[in-house]
């Protein structure tokens, strides 16, 4: 599939899925008889871990050398899990914190409507 149609199913703009293959994220894409990049499946399976990666707050960084790992196939395998346990524990402590803004808030807005 071309970048446009893989940009619309992953949710990333095209400009996001050159950045993460320049970057490493992303595999060397493979290229049709023109020479325009074709994405498949695998490709879009591994934008959504991506996805999840970024959206629960791994650094970039991170996310390059997870990639990294992942590229040097299964004997990594364990460096990776402990990447992703390690981040697990940074995604709990983060909606802890949350949970308790998120009380402080209801506290809040339970006061103003008693007083209305």
């Amino acid at each position: 599939m071309t970048i446009q149609e893989a940009a619309q199913r992953s949710g990333l703009s095209a400009h996001t899925l050159r950045y993460y293959e320049r970057i490493g994220l992303i595999h060397s894409v493979g290229r049709d008889g023109s020479g325009h990049r074709d994405y498949v499946e695998g490709d879009l399976q591994w934008l959504e871990f991506l996805t999840k990666l970024r959206t629960t707050g791994m650094p970039i960084a991170d996310m390059c050398r997870y990639a990294e790992l992942r590229r040097m196939g299964p004997d990594t395998a364990d460096a990776r899990r402990v990447m992703l346990e390690l981040h697990r524990e940074r995604v709990r402590s983060r909606i802890a914190e949350l949970t308790q803004d998120l009380k402080v808030l209801d506290y809040k807005i339970d006061r103003y409507r008693g007083q209305a």
